[in-house]
């Protein structure tokens, strides 16, 4: 069998789809779901797309969602050895002490929700939004964290959430990817661009970095001297050497590299009206706290509405600073996790508002949170005498919002010091796998051939969190 044809077995169904350049959603999606051929069982897509808000560097959740008045009750006392005998931790040495919250919480809502006061205008939403607090993870440093949250494996290599959804719905706009990442923050993540990456599958299903400041999209742009016309010109010939190329030899990348030049084309007209935020109403500048022409949350927190209203499947934010340790001056509890509150909470609230107002709230999934928690001892590190928590893959907290999340809801409980989850633990594969039942996709069905095996993106686990949904 020649090279050609051995490739050509590798092309299946669905990257037959792929191929146009929009994914399966743009070639009768709900018709093939009826078919079955990634339907959720019992269920048909409540949303149909996802702004995950990811706090880089993982936020304390006894700080800001989990409230453990037993824990101020016994601050600064040893936690009992039983609790954590045989435990490894990143930073903590010698015998921790328990550090209660110096934060207030209070209930909202008719549901009641308990949210701290660092995050008034989310709690305003408490009725629109699942707080999940018995998340845990299998990582406890922040890259390989990262890349497990992002793509449910710690090690690099494998496709993102954003990916896969790109992958089996594609894009509902034909000149924007179906993928999208903003950044901001006091650094990049530290899983790096692999937090979004592709892996395995056609590179067109990476995402693609929007800038709130400066060029949208580097490289897009024509260089100096070179016209639209000629532009043109020069990727209709590449495309024609390239449909050459894979005529010859069957090799599926070279048709994503033909739908990659294509993307880009499109996006240098419709990405700078995009970016431009400056045209929106002063009211919604005013709810945000955005400035136009700046990089910023609040910026990116605008941009992800104006990119889901055309179409965008995945929008993902990184915001980097989370990781308060309490090893130096401005690390600690007391000053850095308000200040990263007061940089997030204002526009968060303004997109949950935002997005109810427009409609887009029950078509939209919304996700917040990190990699993994902070424990409840505080870890003085070579005697720091600041308030800081140590990282803890055992309990933390996440919320989520809107396409078919059922709001007001409280899921999992932690113990009364806030250390290990006690009732509805809920791993990183169940998260995912109820992201994608929310989208109109069983987990178990969105599959990629790869290296003789059929990967997807919970692995062989994932369960959905019936709790969550509607």
């Amino acid at each position: 069998m020649n090279r050609r044809r051995e490739a050509l077995r590798t092309v299946t169904r669905r990257y037959f789809f792929q191929q146009t350049g929009f994914g399966i959603g743009a070639l009768g999606l709900s018709a093939l779901m009826g078919d079955g051929l990634l339907a959720a069982p019992g269920s048909s897509a409540k949303a149909k797309s996802i702004i995950y808000l990811f706090m880089a560097g993982a936020p304390s959740q006894l700080d800001l969602f989990d409230n453990k008045p037993k824990l101020r009750e016994h601050n600064g006392q040893p936690i009992p050895s039983e609790i954590i005998e045989g435990e490894r931790f990143a930073f903590i040495k010698g015998p921790p002490r328990l550090l209660g919250s110096p934060f207030r919480f209070r209930r909202y809502g008719q549901s009641g929700q308990e949210i701290s006061d660092l995050l008034p205008n989310l709690a305003r939403h408490a009725d629109d939004i699942a707080i999940v607090r018995s998340m845990k993870t299998t990582q406890f440093n922040h890259a390989p964290a990262q890349i497990f949250i992002n793509t449910g494996h710690q090690i690099i290599g494998r496709p993102s959430l954003g990916s896969w959804l790109s992958y089996g719905l594609g894009s509902e706009n034909r000149d924007l990817p179906g993928f999208v990442v903003l950044l901001s923050g006091e650094n990049n993540p530290d899983g790096g661009k692999s937090c979004w990456g592709s892996g395995f599958l056609p590179t067109v299903h990476q995402g693609v970095e929007f800038r709130s400041k400066g060029e949208p999209v580097l490289f897009v742009g024509n260089p100096s001297g070179v016209s639209a016309q000629s532009r043109r010109a020069s990727l209709d010939a590449l495309r024609e050497l390239n449909q050459l190329h894979f005529d010859e030899v069957g090799d599926p990348e070279i048709n994503t590299r033909i739908a990659a030049y294509e993307m880009a084309y499109s996006m240098q007209s419709s990405v700078p009206e995009l970016t431009d935020i400056a045209g929106e109403p002063q009211r919604i500048h005013e709810m945000y706290g955005t400035r136009p022409g700046e990089a910023s949350f609040a910026n990116n927190c605008l941009l992800a509405r104006r990119l889901v209203e055309r179409g965008v499947r995945c929008v993902q934010l990184y915001h980097w600073g989370w990781d308060t340790h309490g090893n130096s001056v401005g690390t600690d509890i007391v000053s850095k996790l308000p200040r990263l509150c007061r940089e997030t909470d204002r526009p968060v609230g303004a997109l949950l508002t935002d997005l109810k107002q427009r409609g887009l709230l029950d078509s939209t999934i919304v996700v917040w949170g990190g990699e993994f928690g902070r424990t409840p001892m505080n870890e003085e590190r070579n005697g720091s005498r600041l308030l800081g928590r140590d990282h803890h893959p055992r309990a933390f907290t996440m919320w989520l919002a809107g396409g078919g999340i059922r709001p007001g809801t409280a899921v999992g409980q932690t113990d009364e010091l806030g250390y290990n989850v006690v009732e509805d633990p809920v791993d990183v594969h169940d998260l995912h796998a109820s992201i994608l039942h929310l989208m109109g996709i069983d987990h178990k069905k969105l599959t990629y051939r790869f290296q003789g095996r059929d990967f997807r993106l919970t692995d062989v686990h994932g369960n959905v969190i019936q709790k969550l949904i509607a």
